[in-house]
């Protein structure tokens, strides 16, 4: 029989977190849900690149006109009169060190600058959109899944009718109704508020639909039960315990519904119901590129290159995000 071995120290050094301590001469710290998605995020590089893309496009919308020539300034100099296009550049598009993207032909305005303010109205209408689908889903979804029964029956068949409902159609013929100067609004002003309410408030459904079903889930939780024997009322329940636990499908579903929104603006603007031209926008860029993009494809090429980048930047960012704060993820 081995001999017994003999320890030194007291108590509270035999404790295990001294133990720890004496192993690496660290504390143990407990790492929080945001600290945890932080980490997942930071190795994903696909992305944080597309997270420095988005960052990137915003700033471009915020200060670049600053820094732009006037997008409405006529360059009838670098156009060849008799075939109307760019008379330099690849492709004839004019692209030169004083037009890093060329000229719009016909009349010899600058692409970047006009791609640079485009980019404002597409940033602005979509971030306004969604934010308009993501309150008012989310205040729908949750009383939806936590009342249940006639309310939630009331509120599901209401998404039922918005999904069904033409929105392309609808917007289409509402702009064409709502006449300058309604709700005080008039020119653009009126055009990016209509488009604003079209799309948020014909999109709610989308994440109503997710927000129910993770409140009928959470109101079935330990912590919802607790409350509630406390004698917490329902909006506190609905504030304090359910909504701070669907942060992170909020964030995640606006950061995908971005793209969409600008998809669709850009399609609304390319069938003429978006911005009044003059003013510069992507998809009525695409719509004066159609009769002559054979001529001067660049024109065509360069608005839907910063369409197909900005979405494709959003969605990787709300992808990685998602997946950073799925907490069965590995």
């Amino acid at each position: 029989m081995a001999a017994p071995i003999e320890v030194t120290g007291s108590d509270t050094e035999a404790q295990p977190e001294a133990v720890l301590a004496g192993v690496d001469g660290k504390k143990i710290q407990g790492r929080s849900l945001g600290q945890i998605a932080w980490m997942r995020l930071k190795r994903d590089k696909v992305a944080l690149t597309g997270a420095l893309v988005v960052i990137v496009l915003i700033l471009i919308a915020i200060f670049g006109p600053f820094f732009t020539q006037n997008p409405l300034t006529y360059h009838q100099n670098l156009i060849d009169p008799t075939y109307n296009r760019p008379k330099t550049g690849f492709w004839h598009s004019g692209i030169s060190g004083d037009h890093w993207l060329g000229v719009e032909p016909g009349t010899g305005r600058d692409m970047l600058a006009r791609i640079v303010h485009g980019a404002r109205i597409s940033l602005l209408v979509s971030f306004l959109a969604t934010l308009v689908s993501v309150v008012i889903g989310t205040v729908m979804g949750i009383i939806a899944g936590y009342f249940g029964g006639w309310v939630d029956y009331t509120i599901s068949r209401a998404m039922d009718a918005f999904l069904a409902f033409p929105l392309l159609l609808f917007a289409i013929a509402l702009v064409g109704v709502v006449s300058d100067g309604a709700f005080g609004f008039s020119g653009n002003g009126l055009r990016i508020g209509v488009l604003v309410m079209v799309i948020g408030f014909f999109n709610w459904p989308y994440i109503g639909r997710i927000i129910r079903g993770q409140t009928l889930s959470l109101r079935e939780r330990e912590f919802v039960d607790a409350a509630r024997s406390m004698g917490a009322r329902n909006s506190y329940v609905l504030f304090k315990e359910v909504l701070p636990n669907l942060v992170a499908p909020i964030l995640v579903y606006s950061t995908l519904l971005i793209p969409t929104n600008i998809l669709f603006e850009a399609a609304l603007s390319f069938l003429g119901v978006g911005v009044i031209p003059p003013t510069p926008s992507w998809g009525g860029m695409l719509t004066l590129a159609v009769p002559i993009y054979s001529s001067d494809p660049m024109y065509m090429i360069i608005p839907g290159m910063a369409i197909f980048i900005t979405v494709l930047a959003f969605n990787l960012f709300g992808d990685g995000l998602r997946d950073a704060l799925d907490p069965r993820a590995k």
